[in-house]
């Protein structure tokens, strides 16, 4: 990783590693192809409440979100646990 990198950049090339080494073929919306892959994770999937970080779809359909927070303590849990409610609304 470069130094200058924002942390939005860092936590995206730390996701991006793990999902590639789990498996999932990795997207942009621009770019999108449900078929490339058995697992297809798409980054910033636009839902009807607005974009979560990544969608992941298996087989064509949407199973889940990852939703990247700060790695630094301050941010209790129950202040994010909604924000993964909104793949539901987009499937």
């Amino acid at each position: 990783m470069k130094k200058d990198m924002t942390p939005e950049e860092k936590a995206r090339c730390v996701i991006d590693d793990k999902l590639c080494q789990s498996g999932w073929a990795i997207q942009d919306l621009k770019r999108l192809n449900l078929t490339a892959s058995l697992g297809v994770a798409v980054r910033e999937f636009p839902t009807s409440t607005g974009e979560v970080d990544y969608t992941l779809f298996v087989d064509g359909k949407s199973v889940g979100v990852v939703e990247a927070k700060q790695s630094q303590a301050g941010q209790s849990i129950t202040d994010v646990e909604v924000q993964p409610g909104r793949c539901r609304q987009s499937a």
